[in-house]
């Protein structure tokens, strides 16, 4: 729907897109251009306005069209014009619009493949070799009738137990197969095994209950387990191949931390932020919404981790100011408030560690020189502001205000804060300014500054102009009318004296209650909620609100932002340029309160931006040399930040003149309103606007990994499953997480495709394959040589693998029919594999085309209703229930809390439940086939008749009672090892991988056993009781004894851990049959005349020939089997008997032999390099050994220094990650 009218007054229309890409936080949608203007509703009626769009397609992020008026003006529609099918309004009473899609046409249904029955491969397995046993009973009933149809046509005569029909007429011998063939049918029928898929059910309701009753898949944070919604695939955990996994909430928690700064060329390692950081990890017993303060909780730290960036102490922590902690404020004000104001839910990425940043004790003593004192002009001795101090400014505001959060405040939650809380207060005078801070005497940092004298026109100048600007005159350029009304002046409080006072108070009383109190009619900045649109731009927000850089209000015109000292600046807003994935950056335009010049403020990854610098300066070489040298330092920095693993931001700016800018405004409209060719159009006017930049600093922010997912990924690497990351984030930020979770490691060789043809596509991939074929012995070492140049691999013994990065764009080309052959041989030959920028439609095309072509196990695991489509297509489909909405769990068949939880129901409970139910489901055949041929033996003895020599009564309770209980608790209780030994040797899963338990050869070898057993079990009685006297049901009761104690020890055999559980049930099964018999031959007299079963059993037992026949019989038939395995265990034993006979050793000569299998064979290779680390935290992103050599290379740029780890600088945005061009990894040639 395209937004027409909405009731807030600035235009604005807040929307949560939680059902459409996973996202909980506000998002912002602008009624159409000149609409806005409007202050009555819009009728329908009086309509008259012609809509042009683009044909429905199922692109999320892209909407082009252009509205035409009656007067043949056209407005540019765009994505922030369209409400999605699926979104929820929040913050907004009402809207309207019109609606350009409706129905399947929706982007929302168009991104959804529908439901698929799912079954599992175990139960396919056996419903066709069901198909196998009812093949083999019509043989069998074929030999029956067959054999009935010639034994009756070798009497010359008509016999006299042949009885002939009413007419008098006999029946022949081939009419008499043919009904004996269905006589047979009858008898033998026991061969199907109906009651298995019975069984199977009560099995698999048993493994989920002992999964669900599994503790360590309980948090105690969230309160939830695993969830069992699927009840018929639980095997399928045993069996997975391939791996899909969403990024966002998934493997992170959607907490962006930030720890890093560098502003004109100094680096701020923020040790005391680091160290709160620290307390946070520690304290793993507290929940993290209850922690103390940062000041409270450094206090309580153990173990702080070293830094290597030294810290210049000017004074201790504790004396610090509370100005200068205005972020642990703000922290203790917002959680007491918490219990006071009714939350309806909490904001997203605001828990305190996200924003709670205790400022650095060195950029703090800078920020005290801002002060309007430097821009008075009535004391000529002061001279110019320093360079440093404007480069401080510039970098925090621009940290403020280029982005597109939305402020809130929580007594009303998701409420937008106008402008109207800021005007409580005249504004003070300049000398009331000058006064209050001459009376607080500001402390000036003795830090150097980087240059004196005039400041030139290249670099940052918002501040230049002298105190007559603080005036906040009202601006009136005719660009400014193009773009919105003109800004007017603020007629509320200064919030000049807020911070001073508060420090004042504060001061005085040493924070010792840790209270702000704020001036009449102003709010408290800490009552604020931040909604931003990624984790990323909130914590570049919160982390200038720390340094009383605080975003106040934004509204489509206006921002507002309280500094510090200089109060309020409000902030014509004429223009946003959002990210997109070609120039990896967004830029905001707006008009500064104090210069009323037009400043553009960008970010974005550092290598999009450090080529968009301006490389001379008009005011000679002496600033150029200095902004080269802050370029280089900036550099350094960000190399070190990548190497610590942090994702890396440039913040950058331009000034331009009016003329400049109202001549980029009018090229801009023009490409704004065009359909065709709207994005190149687009492309180029950005171009022509982010140029001759100059660079303030960088951020490095950590992305917070879930706790134990890079051990988890490790682990599942080494079971054998591969992996591959599906998100719709940007390039540069899922290969960051892909390093950090351990998906990619630092010896990968990576291989980018990013292509914008198919033919280019197609190109790549067969040069990349033909480079992967070079080795075929080790096609995962290969590389391409033309852009690598590398050594021999460093690593002896253990090969390099090979990792796949594609984009959205470039995954749309090898979905195509003709690439997915191609694109399929090419992934099978990557360990990893991470598609950056897919949408929910496309994941699911990738599971789909990898379960079906290469006809493997795929499981999809994902948080968001993004992942619904992949979780329902996947075998198995599993949810995590987190922040994002229950919409995944809804959908999957399996919901954890948290990633980690995935190496245990897979390696563990997955691999127990396939061998549990494989040996069973072989079992159940074994029995039915052993005790059904026993029948079959007897054909050939009567006749071929059908005759039983068991009573009916006999058989029906054989398989229903006797013999049913056993398998049962078998496929509920089996463990062949134990679970630490399963999570300690990963490479144990392989073994249900490759479906050993249940191969088509191991089914038709336990045929030809049971076929065995059952010629024993008829044969040894029927030769002992040869020539006696001894009537059919007395020849028949040996039989059905001597076969259950043989099936039933069969049992025993094959189960790897017998329990008392075991034990008692199979004593009860053998206790239930002679209970049986014995009553029933006591009180059956006439039961089945003229034969009967009275009181055989009582006579066998009186019988020792009866035991004799009973043990022999068992002996006899379960010798082979019992030889194999004894064998088998000895002379070669499988890895999961190794593993089984490692339960059994003590716990020291235990640890000895884990380690001698790690370090023997193929298990050395499949061992981790940096396996010693597992100690590090999991959460944090992991800093990769500096010994290790490689390199990402890519068409961006790319640090290698000589002896450290090269890693290509990251984007720290998830709106400003993505590369380009496609790239490689290799060993530094230095």
């Amino acid at each position: 729907m395209v937004l027409l009218f909405s009731t807030d007054p600035d235009g604005i229309c807040h929307i949560e897109t939680s059902g459409l890409d996973g996202e909980s936080n506000l998002k912002q949608k602008q009624v159409v251009r000149r609409y806005a203007e409007q202050d009555s509703e819009v009728d329908p009626e009086k309509f008259s306005s012609r809509i042009e769009c683009e044909s429905p397609n199922n692109d999320l992020n892209r909407f082009r069209g252009f509205l035409e008026h009656s007067n043949k003006e056209r407005v540019g529609l765009s994505k922030e014009n369209l409400l999605l099918r699926g979104c929820t309004i929040r913050n907004t009473e009402a809207v309207m619009g019109i609606v350009v899609y409706a129905g399947h046409e929706t982007k929302a249904m168009l991104n959804n493949s529908g439901p698929r029955y799912k079954r599992s491969k175990l139960e396919r397995r056996a419903n066709t070799d069901v198909l196998w046993c009812v093949l083999l009973l019509v043989v069998m009933c074929l030999t029956g009738a067959l054999g009935h149809g010639i034994w009756l046509s070798r009497y010359e005569n008509i016999p006299f137990f042949n009885i002939p029909e009413p007419d008098g007429h006999s029946l022949s011998p081939v009419l008499a197969g043919f009904y004996m063939f269905w006589t047979m049918i009858i008898l033998l029928q026991v061969l199907i095994p109906i009651s298995l898929y019975v069984s199977i059910e009560i099995v698999k309701l048993g493994q989920i209950y002992f999964i669900q009753s599994d503790v360590d898949f309980y948090n105690e944070k969230m309160g939830s387990t695993v969830q069992c919604r699927a009840l018929n695939i639980t095997e399928d955990l045993g069996q997975i191949q391939y791996l899909f996994s969403d990024k966002t909430g998934t493997l992170t928690e959607n907490k962006m931390v930030f720890r890093r700064c560098s502003v004109a060329g100094f680096d701020y390692c923020h040790e005391e932020n680091a160290k709160r950081l620290e307390s946070y990890q520690e304290a793993a017993s507290e929940d993290e919404d209850s922690a103390d303060t940062p000041s409270g909780s450094l206090s309580n730290m153990v173990k702080p981790r070293a830094l290597s960036c030294r810290t210049v102490h000017s004074r201790p922590l504790g004396s610090i100011s509370s100005n200068h902690l205005t972020g642990s404020c703000f922290a203790l004000e917002s959680r007491e408030g918490a219990s006071e104001v009714p939350h309806s839910r909490q904001a997203a990425f605001s828990s305190p560690i996200e924003t709670d940043v205790v400022p650095d004790t060195r950029l703090l003593d800078k920020f005290s020189q801002i002060t309007p004192l430097l821009f008075t002009p009535t004391d000529e001795t002061i001279p110019d502001p320093p360079l440093e101090t404007l480069y401080i400014i510039d970098f925090f505001i621009a940290l403020a205000i280029c982005n597109t959060v939305v402020v809130s405040a929580p007594n009303q939650p998701r409420q937008k804060v106008g402008l109207s809380s800021l005007r409580g207060i005249p504004i003070k005078s300049l000398e009331e300014i000058k006064n209050l801070f001459q009376r607080l005497s500001v402390r000036r940092s003795s830090s150097p500054s980087l240059a004196s004298g005039k400041e030139p026109s290249g670099v940052p100048n918002a501040f230049v102009s002298r105190l007559s600007l603080f005036n906040r005159m009202k601006p009136a350029s005719p660009v400014e009318e193009e773009i919105s009304q003109t800004s007017e002046s603020l007629q509320g409080s200064d919030d000049s004296a807020c911070p001073t006072e508060i420090e004042k108070q504060n001061s005085d009383a040493g924070i010792a209650n840790g209270k702000v109190e704020a001036l009449p009619g102003q709010p408290l900045t800490s009552s604020l909620c931040y909604e931003a649109e990624s984790p990323d731009e909130a914590a570049l927000v919160y982390a200038a609100r720390a340094y009383q850089c605080t975003l106040q209000s934004r509204t489509p015109e206006q921002v507002v932002v309280d500094f510090a000292a200089l109060g309020p600046l409000t902030f014509q807003l004429l223009h946003i340029l959002p990210f997109d994935s070609v120039r990896k950056r967004m830029s905001v335009v707006v008009r500064h309160p104090l210069s009323n010049q037009v400043v553009v403020y960008t970010k974005g990854a550092d290598s999009a931006i450090m080529e968009l610098l301006s490389v001379a300066s008009p005011d000679g070489p002496g600033l150029e040399k200095q902004q080269m040298m802050i370029r280089e330092k900036t550099q350094k920095h960000l190399d070190d930040y990548a190497k610590r693993g942090l994702r890396t931001l440039c913040i950058a700016k331009r000034v331009m003149s009016d003329t400049e800018y109202a001549e980029w405004l009018r090229n801009h409209f023009l490409a704004e309103t065009s359909i065709d060719n709207r994005e190149e159009l687009l492309l180029e006017s950005a171009m022509r606007l982010e140029n001759k930049l100059t660079l303030l600093g960088a951020t490095g922010i950590e992305d917070r990994l879930q706790e134990g997912v890079p051990e988890a990924i490790e682990a599942l690497h080494k079971a054998g499953i591969k992996i591959w990351m599906l998100t719709g984030d940007k390039q540069e930020t899922a290969v960051n997480i892909a390093y950090a979770c351990k998906l990619l490691e630092p010896n990968d060789k990576l291989f980018v495709l990013n292509t914008e043809s198919k033919n280019a596509c197609e190109m790549l991939m067969d040069t990349i394959l033909k480079e992967l074929q070079k080795n075929p012995a080790s096609p995962e070492q290969a590389s391409l040589s033309a852009s690598l140049h590398q050594p021999p691999p460093t690593l002896q013994g253990s090969g390099l693998r090979a990792a796949l990065i594609i984009t959205g764009k470039t995954l749309e080309f090898a979905l195509q029919e003709s690439l997915q052959k191609q694109f399929l041989e090419l992934t099978a030959r990557c360990q990893a594999v991470v598609c950056c920028r897919a949408t929910p439609l496309q994941k699911s095309e990738v599971v789909k085309l990898v379960r079906s072509h290469l006809r493997v196990m795929t499981l999809a695991i994902g948080d968001g209703a993004n992942d619904v489509s992949m979780i329902q297509v996947a075998d198995i489909g599993i949810g995590i229930s987190g922040q994002e909405g229950m919409q995944a769990v809804m959908a999957s068949d399996f919901a954890v809390s948290q990633f980690r939880h995935l190496s245990k129901l897979l390696l563990v409970h997955g691999h127990w439940c396939y061998t549990r139910l494989s040996n069973m489901i072989l079992y159940f055949f074994y029995k039915n086939v052993a005790y059904v041929n026993l029948l079959f033996w007897y054909q050939f003895f009567c006749g071929f008749s059908g005759t039983s020599m068991t009573d009916y009564w006999v058989l029906i309770f054989f398989n229903l009672l006797f013999t049913s209980a056993p398998p049962v608790i078998y496929g509920v209780l089996e463990k062949d090892v134990s679970a630490e030994t399963l999570m300690q040797l990963p490479e144990l899963y392989r073994s249900g991988q490759r479906s050993e338990a249940y191969l088509p050869l191991t089914f038709w070898i336990t045929l030809l056993d049971a076929f065995y057993q059952s010629l024993v079990c008829f044969f040894v009685p029927y030769y002992t009781y040869q020539g006696s006297d001894i009537d059919i049901f007395t020849f028949g009761n040996p039989l059905n004894t001597a076969a259950l104690f043989v099936i039933l020890l069969h049992l025993v055999i094959e189960s790897k851990s017998l329990t008392w559980i075991h034990m008692l049930v199979i004593a009860g099964s053998i206790l239930c049959y002679f209970c049986f018999a014995l009553a029933f031959g006591a009180m059956c007299v006439t039961c089945n005349p003229p034969s009967n079963p009275y009181w055989i059993m009582q006579e066998h037992m009186a019988d020792p020939v009866f035991y004799l026949v009973c043990v022999l019989t068992t002996c006899v038939a379960l010798l082979p089997r019992f030889i194999y395995r004894v064998l088998q265990g000895s002379l070669f034993p499988s890895p999961i008997l190794r593993a089984k006979h490692l339960d059994r050793l003590p716990a020291e000569e235990r640890i000895e032999a884990l380690k001698k299998w790690r370090g023997t064979g193929q298990m050395d290779q499949l061992t981790s390099k940096y396996a010693d680390h597992s100690a590090v935290e999991s959460e944090r992103i992991p800093i990769y050994d500096p010994s290790a050599v490689f390199a990402v290379m890519s068409a961006t740029a790319c640090a290698v220094e000589k002896g450290n780890l090269p890693v290509c600088e990251t984007a720290l945005d998830s709106d400003f990650s993505e590369t380009k061009a496609s790239g490689m990894a290799g060993p530094s040639k230095d």
